[in-house]
């Protein structure tokens, strides 16, 4: 998934995203440590759909209006 599509997501859908990402993550790191994994490039495509992940929510955290914290 890209960055496009995921802009197209809400961030409920995207947070549920990223944890699944993170549990891969760590499946993906216990079997290459158990040498049970030879496909070491998904470990970086996983690595990199989390950072896409991450920005795209930091976007949307920042393009969003303060809801009201910011008060004199």
């Amino acid at each position: 998934m890209d960055a496009a599509e995921m802009r197209e997501k809400s961030a409920d859908e995207l947070t549920i995203e990223l944890i699944r990402l993170k549990r891969e993550s760590f499946n993906l790191r216990f079997r290459r440590t158990a040498q049970e994994f030879n496909n070491t490039a998904r470990i970086r495509e996983v690595r990199r759909e989390t950072a896409r992940v991450k920005t795209v929510l930091g976007e949307m955290r920042r393009a969003r209006p303060d809801s009201g914290s910011g008060g004199s």
